[in-house]
């Protein structure tokens, strides 16, 4: 038998797709959301201020798509449940959703404080928890739903400094075991991709330093050089396509070759 999703030839668009995306105002979140609209989904852009997504909606608009300002700090449940919900109001429907944001307060574990913890687990584990939980309903009720995380080589390897930061992305790994097994039975996959350093805002000042340039160019064994972030959208593009119908419960590494040595 066929799946729906199935065609002669792999299909590695989303046309007529409508799609979430947290933290989609600057970096990894919104290359992600234009890689989206590129491939012709409509995208919803959850943001932590709404007001700072004018300039994406103009950047989506123009590839002729429809783009929608959520405010949604995750880290918040009523403001998850409200963006989900205006997102099924104006658009209708939810096909993809890709948990991006995060936030990686870096200490040695020695000095990490309660409230860095709190903060990184709020946002990186229960954000995304209740964030797909939100969507999830409405892609089991629906029938269908493509959702990718981001996870991080920081679930594979240490990072000094990163503890925290380290075991909230292990977490969403095995999170997205969970509930692949859960919800395949909808006509849901949950993927996840997991980058190495990439060019953004958030990791500019760390890479700035030429030491920790250099120790992070030849940690990556195979490429030896950072990573950019329309690289990250294109493994996450391929997870929400049709061509991935039949992988589920997946963390697809983007480290230019770090874990592989």
């Amino acid at each position: 038998m066929t799946h729906p999703d199935s065609d002669h030839y792999p299909r590695f668009d989303v046309g007529g797709r409508v799609a979430l995306v947290t933290g989609a105002a600057r970096g990894l979140g919104h290359a992600i959301a234009v890689a989206l609209a590129h491939a012709g989904a409509d995208v919803a852009l959850g943001l932590r201020d709404a007001a700072s997504g004018s300039e994406l909606i103009d950047e989506i608009q123009s590839l002729g798509r429809r783009a929608l300002a959520l405010q949604m700090d995750v880290s918040r449940l009523p403001e998850i449940e409200a963006a989900v919900q205006t997102t099924l109001e104006q658009f209708g429907r939810i096909d993809i959703l890709v948990n991006n944001a995060g936030v990686a307060p870096q200490n040695p574990a020695e000095d990490v404080r309660e409230e860095d913890f709190d903060l990184t687990c709020a946002v990186n584990l229960k954000g995304t928890f209740f964030t797909s939980q939100a969507v999830g309903r409405a892609m089991i009720a629906q029938g269908y739903g493509r959702i990718v995380n981001l996870s991080s080589q920081a679930a594979m390897v240490a990072l000094p400094g990163e503890a925290v930061y380290c075991m909230t992305k292990a977490g969403i790994a095995h999170l997205t075991k969970c509930l692949a097994v859960e919800w395949g039975r909808h006509g849901i996959t949950v993927n996840a991709v997991a980058p190495t350093f990439i060019r953004t805002p958030g990791t500019a000042h760390a890479l700035e330093d030429p030491d920790f340039r250099a120790d992070v160019l030849e940690r990556i064994a195979a490429l030896h050089r950072v990573g950019e972030p329309m690289e990250v959208a294109g493994a996450v593009l391929f997870l929400a396509s049709p061509a991935a119908s039949l992988i589920t419960g997946e963390t697809l590494l983007i480290d230019g070759g770090w874990t592989a040595r």
